[in-house]
């Protein structure tokens, strides 16, 4: 037999499930790390636009809260079309509507042009490559692993703060907003092609063990939007979203911003926000192996401790302007932004898993994107009103207590 003939005893082996899982955590990863610092970007741009046009902070704000809004409001439609029409539908459409958004703001004239791009569209945008279609997708390749997957996931939020936040701050200085929101839209676009190339029939078809349902335990009770909306662990989990929402963007809407205006130069007030992406991935993969040894609430509970302890020191930073309650802050409240994310997501999945799965987490997340804009929203009102920042801290802490209450009252959200 000719040495070059392949053998017939030796088919082509198809890839194995660990490796291609990972490729897939991967790519959720960059995209999550793509939409959440593109999002929070504007934290920078804030100052700029604002001074650029002569808005006040509310208005400047509400560009940043309906980023969120539609992000949240548009979850379940989402879920729906990953549903229906798979990843690659999802994922093109939100490549394609950064870029579009982005670069029809860097002409924007007027208030409601940039409360359109950057606004609702890029919400749109990162909603469509954001946490409701990855966690989907990765529910398909890590099964009872989900929490520790998610827990990474969720930590691109962090990572997109550290990248972009700094890198958003050094092109304004160097080439001035409208040209840096450019940048961003013919990158958006340019990832586009690659992203179409990918292997998508395989990624979308998930772990054979995970599809086969290789957990005995696994019961598809048939769950309807109609049916979960009636059990109290939906709005359970809805309000732990929305509450949560409301105190932490509250707070990260204008924490460049407030940085500045204690004194700190602007690169440097971005830079330090921006090192909280180091500490988010060890706060949320901290906080999930903590919910392994000591269970739900205790992990819950401590995240929530820690998040009060340092909302307590950005308080103070106004007053004593150092970098000693400068790290504090970093470290404290950066590094449990997002902790209780994977758990709220691994519990929903689990309680609603089902062909509806898409739908019913898609919808939950209306909780969180109704609380981030509107915690920024009136983050900025109450700025603007009282000219400070201490009521807008009080806001934030009462909050923060109503989002860990459902973890305290609500057994299905404690296993």
């Amino acid at each position: 037999m000719d040495k070059n003939t392949p053998r017939e005893d030796a088919p082509t082996q198809p890839p194995k499930p660990a490796r291609v899982a990972l490729n897939v955590l991967a790519l959720c990863f960059a995209l999550s790390v793509l939409g959440r610092g593109l999002g929070e970007s504007f934290t920078v741009f804030l100052k700029p636009i604002s001074e650029d046009f002569g808005w006040d902070r509310a208005q400047v704000v509400s560009v940043y809260s309906l980023t969120w809004l539609a992000g949240g409001l548009t979850a379940p439609l989402v879920g729906r079309l990953f549903d229906r029409s798979g990843p690659r539908m999802v994922y093109s459409l939100g490549l394609l509507l950064l870029g579009a958004a982005f670069l029809i703001a860097s002409h924007a004239q007027h208030l409601w042009q940039v409360q359109l791009s950057v606004g609702l569209s890029v919400g749109l945008g990162i909603a469509l490559i954001g946490n409701v279609p990855n966690s989907i997708l990765l529910g398909r390749w890590f099964g009872p692993r989900l929490p520790t997957a998610m827990a990474i996931l969720y930590s691109a939020t962090g990572a997109g703060i550290l990248m972009l936040l700094p890198a958003s701050q050094v092109l304004i200085d160097r080439i001035g907003w409208r040209d840096a929101y450019q940048l961003f839209g013919i990158v958006a676009l340019c990832l586009l092609l690659p992203l179409l190339v990918l292997p998508w029939r395989l990624f979308a078809t998930g772990s054979p063990h995970i599809v086969k349902k290789a957990d005995a335990g696994f019961v598809d009770n048939g769950w309807t939007l109609g049916s979960a909306i009636r059990h109290h662990a939906f709005w359970a989990l809805f309000c732990t979203f929305f509450f949560t929402a409301v105190a932490m963007y509250a707070i990260t809407a204008q924490i460049v911003a407030y940085l500045i205006d204690a004194g700190f130069p602007p690169l440097q007030a971005a830079t330090a926000w921006g090192f909280s992406g180091i500490l988010t991935l060890f706060g949320m993969l901290g906080i999930s192996t903590l919910d392994g040894i000591v269970g739900r609430r205790p992990s819950v509970l401590f995240s929530y401790g820690v998040s009060i302890i340092g909302i307590i020191l950005l308080w103070l930073i106004q007053y004593y302007p150092n970098y000693w309650l400068l790290t504090g802050f970093v470290i404290s409240f950066g590094s449990m932004i997002g902790s209780r994310g994977p758990l709220i997501t691994a519990t929903a999945l689990n309680i609603f898993r089902g062909e509806r799965v898409g739908t019913i987490y898609g919808t939950i997340s209306i909780g969180s994107g109704l609380g981030s804009g509107l915690g920024s929203w009136s983050g900025g009102l109450i700025h603007d009103w009282t000219q400070s920042y201490d009521w807008l801290i009080v806001f934030a802490l009462v909050n923060v207590i109503l989002g860990l209450i459902p973890f305290l009252v609500v057994p299905a959200l404690r296993r």
